[in-house]
């Protein structure tokens, strides 16, 4: 993992002369927030740097340090903190909603009320306000242009046509497959049976999403379970593959903000939450290739319309319980096989 420091002691007449209006109207006075803030992140590194770098610039009185790395790499290091008394994170940025869910249960999260959800659909925030959505990162279909056909529904990769042809990531390597596996499990039209058939007819469970991809792109596997901005940001650099938002809904992880309950300084967690959330926050993450999660706010192109992208419903709490059990049932099904 890579720190970064970014010193954001603007003069504080410089500053408030260029604040956005936007941030006046959420009712926080960017001139009134300052002090020292620490994001902990799984962002990729020029995402987080453009992210604090925006924040920077309605905020310019707030010193920014950041650390990012993968969650299983950034998780360890903050229960190690956590455990000696010194967690140093004011507000996490991570990838999946069970992770925000394990520190909920402990406590670790700050209930926050004041953080402004924007257009940001209410089924996409915590029901306590612990942690927020701030994109839509899907699992779907994607498939090789010169497979038997085009898939459209999740019942297609059990199809005797897809028979040995379609892979996914490995639910124990990746954090997304894991994510859709509990939201299939607990899917009522599709459910265990869904699974039962999907590794009846074949499915290669193989690594993260990259080696999915590779698969995908190479016709070694013409099908596959995938995330969203990797096969469209392949169909555009004219890679032979085409992603699909099955008709029957995608599940999302929805990278959440948090603030930690042992903030130091909650005035700049807070309105750097309302930030990602804001239009502005929303438009960032459309401008990095993510889908943002304020539906009103734009896709990347490749998207389609987010209105018509149906999320398959996920009990969070309900998975991080059952989270274990289902990885262990899903290994013993590929095993049988």
């Amino acid at each position: 993992m890579r720190r970064r420091s970014l010193l954001l002691g603007l003069p504080l007449a410089l500053g408030a002369a260029g604040l956005p209006a936007m941030a006046r109207a959420q009712g926080t006075d960017p001139a009134a927030v300052s002090g020292k803030l620490t994001l902990y992140t799984s962002q990729l590194e020029a995402d987080a740097a453009q992210t604090v770098e925006a924040f920077r610039k309605r905020y310019p009185n707030v010193q920014v340090d950041w650390l990012r790395g993968g969650t299983n790499d950034i998780m360890p290091r903050l229960r190690a903190e956590i455990a000696s008394g010194t967690p140093r994170a004011d507000v996490l940025l991570l990838a999946d909603a069970l992770t925000m869910e394990s520190l909920a249960a402990e406590n670790r999260l700050r209930p926050s009320p004041e953080v402004q959800i924007g257009n940001v659909p209410a089924a996409q925030i915590d029901g306590q306000r612990r942690y927020f959505a701030t994109k839509l990162i899907t699992t779907g279909i994607a498939y090789n242009t010169r497979a038997p056909f085009a898939p459209k529904r999740w019942a297609d990769l059990v199809d005797a046509r897809t028979r040995n042809l379609v892979t996914m990531p490995s639910p124990a390597v990746s954090g997304a497959a894991a994510l859709h596996l509990s939201a299939t499990a607990q899917d009522g039209a599709l459910g265990w049976d869904y699974l039962n058939k999907l590794v009846e007819n074949g499915v290669q469970a193989r690594g993260g999403n990259g080696q999915v991809m590779q698969a995908i792109s190479t016709g070694e596997r013409p099908y596959g379970i995938v995330v969203d901005y990797l096969a469209i940001r392949a169909a555009a650099k004219g890679a032979p593959v085409r992603f699909v938002f099955p008709e029957d809904g995608v599940s999302a992880v929805t990278e959440p903000a948090a603030i930690l309950s042992s903030t130091q300084n909650a005035p700049a967690a807070i309105a750097f939450v309302s930030f990602l959330l804001s239009r502005d926050g929303q438009e960032l993450a459309s401008r990095q290739g993510f889908l943002p999660a304020d539906p009103k706010v734009a896709p990347p192109e490749g998207f389609p319309d987010p209105a018509s992208i149906k999320v398959m419903p996920l009990d969070a709490a309900r998975a991080l319980r059952e989270n274990d059990a289902t990885l262990r049932r899903f290994n013993d099904l590929l095993e049988q096989r």
